[in-house]
Order: C-alpha cells, then sequence, then structure tokens
C-alpha cells in the first residue's frame, strides 16, 4: 500500500490543522460545547466555508471528491482541537448514507445543502435493546399514502437535538432480527409525532432520544435492503473517529512529556526518572500501533465487506486498548492536575473513553473479526 500523500490531501491536512491553531483555541471549544445546540452555529458556517463537510461528498453535488482517506487526515486534525461540531454526524454518517441510498432526486436536493452547512443531519439506528446490532430493528415503518409512519424509538442518536432532518431506520418486513425488511427514512425534524430529548453526554457532545408516534417519513431510496448500506456507513464512521482518536492521543502524549520535562521532583524533572521514561515510550508506542491500524483500515473502507469488516474491527480493537493504557497512564503521570475540570487533558481522555465505545466496543469487535475469520 501507497500511504504516502497527495498534494490535495496535503492541503486538506494544512488547512484544518492550521484552523485549529488559530481559530479554535481549547478555551472556544469549551465555549462552543456550552452552547443550546452543543455547538457554534458560526463555526460550523465558516467549517462549510473551508469545504470540510463536502471533503468526502462528489464533486457533482459541490463537494471536493475525496474519500475515507480524506476523512482520515481531517478527522485526526479535528481530534487535535476537540472539535464539537457536528461532522460527523451530518457529513460522515447523514452524506455518506444519503449518498449511497437516496435517490438522484434525494442527492440533488440534500447534498448541495448539505455541504453549504445549511442542512444538520443525525442518523437515528440505535434502539435500547440492539446493543450493537446493526439488524436489530423494532421500530416499524408502515405505508400510509404516498409516505411511510415509523413507530417507535431510537436512542443515543448523535445531534439528534438540532438536526433539521433525521435519517431514521425502520423495519418494514421481517422479524426484529432479521438482516431482510430494513429501510432508511427521512424525517423532518419539526414533523408531528415526533417527541425528542436531548442531552449532553460525558464527552461534552450531544444526543438525544427520539419517540416517533405515527411520524410521517419519505422512504430514502429501496425498501427493505439497506442494511448493508448501513454496515458500510457504520464502519466508514468509525474509521473517521479512530483518525479523530488518533489526534486526541498524540494531544494527550505531548501534553504528558511536556509535563514530566517542567514538573520537578528531588530536585530534578520527573522526566528524568527512568520509570517514567517507560511508561512514556509505552504511551507512544501504543499510539504509533494504532495509526497503522487505522490507516489500513481508512484504505479498506470503501472495499469489499468483508475485508473492510476485518481491517476496522482490527483497528477498533486497537484504539479501545490503547486509549485506555495512553488516558490512564497520562492522568497517573500527571497526578494531581490530571482531576480538575480546568486542564485540558481530562477533556481529551473522555472523548477519547467514549470513541472506545461508539460504533462497537472492543468485544463486540473481536467477536466480529474471530466470526470474520472463522
Amino acid at each position: 500500500m501507497d500511504f504516502s500523500l497527495s498534494d490535495d490531501q496535503r492541503l486538506l491536512k494544512e488547512s484544518v490543522e492550521q484552523y485549529i491553531t488559530r481559530d479554535y483555541p481549547f478555551e472556544k471549544r469549551r465555549a462552543h460545547a456550552a452552547l443550546g445546540d452543543g455547538f457554534s452555529r458560526e463555526a460550523w458556517a465558516a467549517m462549510a466555508t473551508l469545504g470540510w463537510p463536502g471533503a468526502a461528498l462528489p464533486v457533482a453535488y459541490g463537494g471536493s471528491g475525496g474519500g475515507a482517506v480524506e476523512t482520515m487526515l481531517m478527522m485526526e486534525e479535528l481530534g487535535r482541537g476537540l472539535v464539537v461540531e457536528p461532522l460527523l454526524a451530518t457529513a460522515i454518517l447523514g452524506g455518506g448514507l444519503i449518498l449511497g441510498g437516496g435517490t438522484e432526486t434525494q442527492k440533488a436536493d440534500l447534498l448541495p445543502t448539505l455541504i453549504e452547512g445549511r442542512l444538520l443531519l443525525a442518523f437515528a439506528y440505535t434502539e435500547r435493546q440492539s446493543r450493537h446490532d446493526l439488524h436489530h430493528v423494532e421500530l416499524t415503518a408502515v405505508k400510509h399514502g404516498a409516505g411511510y409512519r415509523l413507530n417507535g424509538q431510537k436512542s443515543v442518536v448523535l445531534n439528534g437535538d438540532s438536526a433539521d432532518m433525521i435519517i431514521v431506520s425502520g423495519r418494514t418486513g421481517g422479524d426484529v432480527r432479521d438482516r431482510s425488511g430494513i429501510s432508511l427514512f427521512l424525517v423532518d425534524a419539526a414533523s408531528a409525532g415526533l417527541g425528542l430529548r436531548g442531552y449532553a453526554t460525558m464527552d461534552g457532545m450531544r444526543a438525544a432520544e427520539i419517540n416517533f408516534d405515527q411520524a410521517e417519513a419519505t422512504l430514502m431510496g429501496e425498501a427493505d435492503g439497506a442494511l448493508p448500506l448501513i454496515e458500510q456507513t457504520i464502519d466508514q464512521a468509525a474509521v473517521a473517529v479512530m483518525a479523530e482518536a488518533l489526534g486526541i492521543m498524540a494531544v494527550i502524549n505531548d501534553l504528558t512529556l511536556e509535563y514530566l520535562k517542567t514538573r520537578e521532583q528531588f530536585g530534578q524533572p520527573i522526566g528524568k526518572f527512568q520509570a517514567l521514561q517507560h511508561r512514556m515510550v509505552d504511551m507512544v508506542i501504543a499510539a504509533e500501533e494504532s495509526r497503522s491500524l487505522v490507516m489500513v483500515a481508512a484504505m479498506q473502507a470503501d472495499g469489499e465487506a468483508n475485508v473492510r469488516a476485518r481491517a476496522v474491527s482490527a483497528a477498533k480493537v486497537q484504539i479501545a486498548r490503547a486509549g485506555r493504557l495512553i488516558g490512564q497512564e497520562a492522568v497517573q503521570l500527571h497526578g494531581a492536575i490530571a482531576m480538575t475540570d480546568d486542564y485540558q487533558l481530562g477533556h481529551y481522555f473522555k472523548r477519547l473513553t467514549m470513541i472506545g465505545q461508539l460504533f462497537g466496543d472492543s468485544d463486540h469487535h473481536l467477536r466480529r473479526f474471530a466470526q470474520l475469520n472463522g
């Protein structure tokens, strides 16, 4: 595999890095997270102007024509800034589903406004009983006139309380755990029959619980066969948040190394002590091992289903393990300062912990990897 960057990829990475360094200091991130939406609409508009929502969407709809590698480069830099704006929910999940499963009319209507930053999307697919099984869908969709009516509940809908439109997985046939009979629907967030409760998550982001009671919906694409697209999109989103984790790990390691160089004990910097040096080396090695597997997963994200799934699951297990090691070691090496809300480290560790659970925890991905290789 060729891991060298093209000129366009290098420019994308540099543009995000410059924006985070110049316009997105940590205190601004805290201020954005405290707003009612959990992010800044002004910052989101600026990101749209820079072309980030369309980085992995086709030129025909106003995007840049990139793919999973471009998303990885962008998300790693966003991880360094701990950005709270809804690129994951809107562009990666929502945009990926519309691109892969929408009709030509739906793509032409929705993707340009998404890329311009004027449309916020959320994907409602998780149910309380489903855990990480994407085919466990109890929400029902019944034909009603030219559209459908949805009944059921969805949980932990990322940025669901700020979305203009919600993409919903619903059952149009089969039993609750059948792989067939699952369809995707578009629901206006202002629709009657939609009960929504938003809340802040532990990492400073936002999610929502949504109840559908005869909510009006429009079928997205064809009925009954949406599961493969859902699986592909969730895998691609997993690659995106794993890339974000790489950026977070890099910041945690930098903060910890700087602390070891400046914190003195017994008349010398604590970084002089060999035991602490060894622990720091373990943190750096864990981050580099993670980078290798995430790069492979990004290269396979648009490929054949089983190959993609194996690469994603292998990387997801590594990210969860490395994230736990790096975060816990950093807290220990920082001592009491790491436990204060004013210090950056704790916020990065919280997001890293959440990424370990998003789109399947390590147990889920270990099982999937074993099944795919069985």
